[in-house]
């Protein structure tokens, strides 16, 4: 089995679901950058838009005033890769201009009529993720008659759009958006269904870590931070099924399960 990637979330929100607000201030947001890199981390994932359920916009303006002093503070420290979690293609072209090396966008380059042309004229690593609806209206009644296979459609048809647009095969990267329009059962189903998308035959990214639906198995898990065992045997499952990524805020603990799945795995 090959060790997934690890890519450690740094928020810069006020509202983002489990640690919004955390690391607003410039200098907190690139130590703890610093640190996840220290603690594993393959990818930092530098965030300026809260998109958890029910999160409202931000302005393009506003979203670049909270991402590029932290791209250019942390490349200045680390080489390590940066994406930048956006939807706004001007966004994602300022922060690859400040040393950002992947696009990683929840609406898979759907939001802007000038979003798959950017991918591909910037040449980064993309993330095209599945969500149903937006961030303020996606946890209203979803409905699949086979999500599994209804989010597979979906991602492979976002990867050839993105490719008949110019950008590389290998710069791609498909994320089932795992909380995005999905009730608790469609996220266990598409966390059980992996392997389906694997076989896609691009890199799939997977993010589990401490969302809500994990109230779900284990009703004591209110808060984000009560979260990590069950994050962790997600994270672990994933990685079973061959994915390439794992987004995750607890990165150390998850690269240490992962080596004694390793280990154990021998």
């Amino acid at each position: 089995m090959t060790h997934p990637l690890l890519m450690g979330i740094v928020n810069v929100t006020p509202d983002s679901f489990s640690d919004g607000g955390e690391f607003l201030g410039p200098g907190r947001a690139v130590a703890h950058g610093l640190e996840l890199i220290a603690k594993g981390a393959d990818i930092l994932d530098i965030g300026g838009e809260s998109t958890r359920p029910g999160a409202a916009p931000v302005s393009e303006a506003e979203e670049l005033r909270r991402v590029l002093t932290l791209i250019e503070a942390i490349r200045a420290e680390s080489p390590a890769p940066i994406s930048i979690d956006t939807m706004k293609p001007a966004v994602a072209r300022a922060a690859v201009a400040a040393g950002a090396t992947m696009w990683n966008d929840i609406t898979a380059l759907t939001f802007t009529p000038a979003s798959l042309a950017t991918a591909a004229e910037l040449g980064c690593d993309v993330v095209l993720m599945h969500m149903r609806g937006d961030p303020r209206t996606m946890q209203i009644a979803p409905r699949y008659a086979d999500v599994v296979a209804e989010v597979a459609a979906w991602l492979a048809a976002r990867a050839e759009a993105a490719l008949a647009a110019g950008v590389r095969k290998g710069n791609i990267r498909l994320d089932p958006g795992i909380g995005f329009g999905k009730t608790a059962a469609h996220n266990l189903a598409l966390l059980r269904g992996l392997p389906r998308l694997v076989a896609l035959g691009f890199p799939i990214l997977v993010g589990v870590s401490r969302k809500g639906f994990i109230k779900t198995v284990d009703p004591g898990a209110r808060a984000p931070g009560d979260r990590l065992g069950a994050s962790l045997a997600a994270a672990l499952a994933a990685a079973r099924a061959g994915v390439a990524i794992l987004r995750v805020h607890d990165v150390g603990e998850t690269r240490q399960a992962l080596a004694m799945q390793a280990a154990l795995d021998g």
